[in-house]
This record gives C-alpha cells, sequence and structure tokens, in this order.
C-alpha cells in the first residue's frame, strides 16, 4: 500500500487528488471536534459507555467517535449507507427502479443518485429525532424546549448531509470511494484512545494484562492477514469464445476466464446482522433492565450481547445475509444469457439453464466460504471480549474489517488511475 501511495505521489494528476482527499478528511475531522448545543457530553458518554455491545456502540465507532460526543458530524455515514442499502433492495422489489437502474443509462444513475440523497436526509432527520428524545430520556440535555430540539436535529440533519457532499466531492476529485475513505477516516480516529484504553488495561491487570493485550494485538495482525488474503481470493471459471467468421476475418476462439470473488459482499452482512441481532438488547436497554432475580432479567441476560444465543443468532444472520447479498450482485441466468449472446461458454456445459446451474453451483459454495469466513472473523472478538470483559471488541472486529476493505479498494483504485495514465500517455 505505501509502495502504491509513493508511485502515485509522484505523478501530478494523482498527487492532486491526493492532497484534494486529505483536504476532505482535514474538514470532516474537524466537524467531528464542533459540538451541538444543549448537550451534556459527560452524561452522554457514561451513557453511550454502557451501550458500548449495542447498535449505539455500532455507530459510535463509526462516526469516529463523534456520537459519543454530540458533535456536529455526530450521524457520520450512516444515514447514506442506510439509505444506499434501502434504495438497492428496492431496486430489486420494485419494477420500475430496476428498469431505471438497468436500462436508464447515466441518466438512470443520476435519478437513483438523487433519490439516496432524499433517502439520506430523511432517514437523518429520523436518527436525529431518536438521539434528541435519548437525550431528553436521560436527562442528557442542559436545556428543554422546542427551540433546543429544533437546534439538535437541524444540526444533526445539516452534518450528515454535508458529510454526504464532502463524500461525493472525494468520489468526483479526489481518489475516490469517498464515503469509505471518511468512514476510514472516522475508525482510525479511534486508535490513539485505544491505545490509551490497552495501557490502562496493562496498568490494572499488571503482567497478565500485558499478555491478553500482546495475544490481542498478535489476533488482530492474523485477522488482517486473514481479511486481505479472503479479499483478494476468488473463484475463476473457465470460459470460451466460439470462432466466428465475419467478412473475411476470423473473431474469437480466445479463453477466458468468469472471477468470482469469495467475498463479494464485502462488510455489509455483518453490520445488518449486528444491528438486527442486537436490536432487542437495545430496545430492552431504551426501557430499562430489569431487576436481578426476575424472569424478565433471565430473558435479558439471554437476548444480552455477551449471550451465547446472541453468539449463534449473530452467526446464522451473517450467513443469511452473505447468501443475500451473493443472490443480489451475482444473477446466474444474466450471467448465462450475456455469456451466450457474446458466443460464449463454459466447457462441459451446455449454453443456457445448463450454464446458469452450474454458476448457480459454485456461487453457493464461494458464499458458503466466504460467509464462514465473515461469521468466523466477527465471531473471534466477541469472543476476546467475553474473556477480557470488554464489549466494545465485539464492535472492533467489525473495525478492522472495514478498515482493511477501504484501504485495499483504495489502493486498487490508484492503481487502475496509473495504469490508466500509462496507456492515455502510449495512446498520446
Amino acid at each position: 500500500m505505501i509502495q502504491t501511495i509513493r508511485k502515485a505521489w509522484g505523478v501530478p494528476e494523482l498527487r492532486k487528488k491526493i492532497v484534494f482527499t486529505l483536504l476532505i478528511l482535514l474538514i470532516f475531522r474537524i466537524g467531528n471536534a464542533i459540538p451541538v448545543p444543549y448537550i451534556n457530553t459527560t452524561l452522554l458518554g457514561n451513557y453511550l459507555d454502557s451501550m458500548s455491545g449495542t447498535v449505539l456502540g455500532l455507530y459510535n465507532v463509526m462516526s469516529g467517535g463523534a456520537f459519543a460526543e454530540a458533535t456536529v458530524f455526530a450521524l457520520g455515514v450512516q444515514p447514506y449507507i442506510n439509505s444506499s442499502i434501502i434504495i438497492q433492495l428496492l431496486t430489486i422489489a420494485i419494477p420500475a427502479l430496476e428498469r431505471l437502474a438497468r436500462d436508464g443509462g447515466e441518466a438512470g444513475k443520476k435519478k437513483i443518485a438523487s433519490i439516496t440523497r432524499y433517502a439520506t436526509v430523511a432517514i437523518a432527520l429520523l436518527q436525529g429525532f431518536g438521539y434528541y428524545m435519548i437525550c431528553k430520556n436521560y436527562n442528557i440535555l442542559e436545556q428543554q424546549g422546542i427551540w433546543p430540539a429544533l437546534v439538535i436535529i437541524v444540526s444533526f440533519v445539516a452534518g450528515s448531509s454535508f458529510v454526504m457532499w464532502l463524500g461525493e466531492q472525494v468520489n468526483e476529485f479526489g481518489v475516490g470511494n469517498g464515503i469509505s475513505i471518511i468512514l476510514f477516516a472516522g475508525i482510525l480516529s479511534r486508535v490513539p484512545n485505544m491505545v490509551t484504553m490497552g495501557a490502562s488495561y496493562i496498568r490494572t491487570k499488571g503482567s497478565i494484562g500485558c499478555l491478553w493485550i500482546a495475544l490481542l494485538v498478535v489476533g488482530m495482525l492474523a485477522m488482517v492477514v486473514l481479511i486481505v488474503h479472503v479479499n483478494e481470493a476468488e473463484r475463476r471459471i473457465p470460459v470460451q469464445y466460439a470462432k466466428r467468421q465475419v467478412g473475411r476475418k476470423m473473431y474469437g476462439g480466445q479463453a477466458s476466464t468468469l472471477p468470482m470473488k469469495v467475498n463479494m459482499s464485502g462488510v455489509l452482512p455483518i453490520i445488518f446482522a449486528q444491528t438486527i441481532a442486537s436490536l432487542p438488547a437495545t430496545i430492552w436497554a431504551f426501557i430499562g433492565t430489569p431487576e436481578e432475580g426476575t424472569v424478565g432479567r433471565s430473558i435479558y441476560n439471554a437476548i444480552d450481547t455477551k449471550s451465547v444465543l446472541y453468539l449463534i443468532v449473530y452467526f446464522l444472520m451473517i450467513i443469511g445475509f452473505s447468501y443475500f447479498y451473493a443472490t443480489i450482485q451475482f444473477n446466474p441466468v444474466e450471467i448465462s444469457n450475456n455469456l451466450k449472446r457474446n458466443g460464449g461458454f463454459i466447457p462441459g456445459f451446455r449454453p443456457g439453464k445448463p450454464t446458469s446451474d452450474f454458476i448457480a453451483k459454485v456461487l453457493n459454495k464461494v458464499t458458503l466460504f466466504g460467509a464462514i469466513y465473515l461469521g468466523i472473523v466477527a465471531i473471534c472478538p466477541l469472543i476476546a471480549g467475553k474473556l477480557l470483559g470488554n464489549s466494545g471488541l465485539a464492535i472492533g472486529g467489525t473495525s478492522v474489517i472495514i478498515v482493511v476493505g477501504v484501504a485495499l479498494e483504495t489502493v486498487r483504485a490508484l492503481e487502475s488511475q496509473m495504469m490508466m495514465r500509462q496507456y492515455k500517455g502510449f495512446l498520446e
């Protein structure tokens, strides 16, 4: 990665894009330091510390800690990510949106992007109102009334919309992957805080704490190696193109491959599964934790984010969402029809249904391996958190996947831009 950035820095055009991206990230970090008025951040931080294993803890990590500090960018990229996923799902469910995405061309893409922006503002409005209600119900507000509520909600909606705009600027004038890079920067900004927490744990536990931290660091490094290896892995199906004569020239006849990534859904199954699996505990935490010795307390302990039942449900939901996203992104029937239309075929399988059935069979096997990999990567930090008594480590595993995945995507984007520049210079 460092070598790729060094090469890109030597290219004037890419250097401008890198500098522009860094300036956008600086603006994002400044916005993360501007507090919204009327909120007691000390009480809010204490409350979110007790909710670290819930959806609110995930939001706090993905916003770079801004969620717990009630800054202008507290909602971060979450509204945009949620709206993008919802619009993507609606594109499959609603025929009009499906036609717009498939046959609309560039105008269709712009229309869907516009719908996603409006959905982002609507979701930010709902999340901003929910944020205000949490602060109101737990007496975290310094002042109550219509005016403080309006200021708080409007500030969060404006901040989320501005973050979305920053991401689009990185896509247009920077290195690309704008929203992902902002998410990457927010998560990395918590590294100093994690180091401080590790040092405090070592001082508290002594040599045993030092041993646990060393094992944790080794485990994280092993996880990074595994993530890099699996993210780059793909199953390549051989494809042969038939020869055809047009006039006096012969076309086709070459061999190619159909690449199928092992982890084509990225970190989205983990985010969705963690959000839904921890939702009952989050709602119960809003209502109030039941007293010890009651039936309600037993149920709460069974569905808590530290329970074995939560581990099992979380793992199964990751596998389910992995298959769901693989089905959305890779349609065997459509791939088979495209191969048939272009004169291509998979050796040993007739065009049409036999080809689509074979592709679907391979897709199921590859997705199962990728889903189990995601489940293991998500579960291991949670188990480590149970042993160390720190539920925040479960979210830390998700952070590692996001950081490594975004870093690999950025490196690939820079390499492709350098390659395009070389071809452009060669043709000129």
